[in-house]
């Protein structure tokens, strides 16, 4: 490991300012960064510690959503009565990552920023990964690629994003509040992740500097009607082949008021396309609704051999995963 500085900031513009020295990393849980210092991947000059800022609460806002802070732990906002309440979807998002261990150090900021498992990104001693030497190559193209992307790829990456709460964030529409240099901005959760084009190294569209302060859930009475589903190897502490985000809006007679789904383990980034949810709007709820949307997600897929399968597994888990979500009781 790289020797560092470390400060621990006092205050959210003192953890800005501090971040403007050359290879600066904010660190709050270090479940993902610590990791990686390890590995010899990330090797930052200068750790920011954040973990006494205030940035960690989590309260209803005026117009009904809820706001959580970017250092609130992930078992606490899995358990929180707002979150569970209102959104079943990502409190089972939560719930179903890493383990209790590292959920209890884990926070809400720093799970959004986690990197790729990519075991070719992860692993300094393969020599080609666009993500961490840019330019490179990516030795997942030639090598084992089961894990990796079927959706949104490029010739300079394949890697998948491995969060869980990010997909159930990207059905929940959630924006990400941040601040910086130039001052505050908030970003839609679709606008926040990049896909990997020729710049893989990029994972976010966060500037230089700029700090997560926290996340902003909108206020969506029907996503009481809400479920998470994730495909893995294992029962825990395994990372998504598909997982599927499901928040669904039904009238009194099971007809479809409006559909929301998002997949993980497929893409650079939580994948959703909104244009055909709404086509499901007007429709009876059930398999032959469920499928056409299911055909919708994944018609862009392009799989290598190794994860061809993920193609009809996603459009499986998006029918599970909607009718487990009808089945609510709200």
């Amino acid at each position: 490991m790289r020797p560092f500085q470390y400060t621990r900031a006092r205050d959210v513009a003192g953890a800005v300012s501090a971040a403007a020295a050359p290879e600066a990393r904010f660190l709050a849980g270090g479940t993902n960064l610590v990791d990686l210092m390890k590995n010899g991947v990330e090797r930052p000059a200068r750790l920011i510690d954040i973990t006494r800022l205030p940035l960690g609460t989590i309260e209803e806002r005026g117009d009904g959503g809820v706001r959580i802070g970017a250092t609130v732990r992930n078992t606490d906002a899995a358990n929180h009565p707002l979150v569970r309440g209102r959104y079943p979807v990502l409190s089972e998002a939560l719930l179903s990552g890493a383990s209790p261990q590292l959920r209890n150090m884990a926070t809400m900021g720093g799970n959004l920023l986690q990197r790729t498992r990519c075991p070719y990104f992860y692993d300094a001693t393969f020599a080609e990964c666009n993500k961490r030497a840019p330019g490179s190559g990516c030795a997942a193209r030639h090598g084992v690629a089961r894990m990796h992307a079927i959706l949104g790829a490029s010739e300079a990456c394949i890697a998948t994003h491995p969060s869980d709460m990010a997909v159930a964030l990207a059905a929940l529409d959630a924006a990400v509040r941040v601040t910086g240099p130039a001052g505050d901005r908030t970003l839609a959760l679709a606008d926040f992740y990049r896909l990997p084009g020729d710049s893989p190294e990029r994972d976010t569209d966060l500037l230089p500097g700029e700090l997560i302060t926290a996340i902003d859930v909108p206020a969506l009475d029907f996503a009481r009607r809400s479920r998470y589903l994730k495909i893995r190897d294992r029962a825990s502490y395994a990372f998504a082949l598909v997982s599927v985000a499901a928040v669904l809006d039904l009238d009194g007679g099971g007809v479809i008021r409006a559909a929301r789904v998002a997949l993980g383990g497929v893409a650079h980034a939580p994948w959703r396309l909104p244009e055909a949810e709404r086509r499901l709007i007007g429709q009876r709820a059930g398999e032959a609704a469920y499928r056409t949307l299911a055909d919708a997600l994944v018609r862009d897929a392009r799989p290598l051999p190794d994860n061809a399968f993920k193609v009809e597994l996603a459009r499986r888990s998006i029918v599970r995963a909607l009718t487990a979500a009808a089945a609510m009781r709200v």
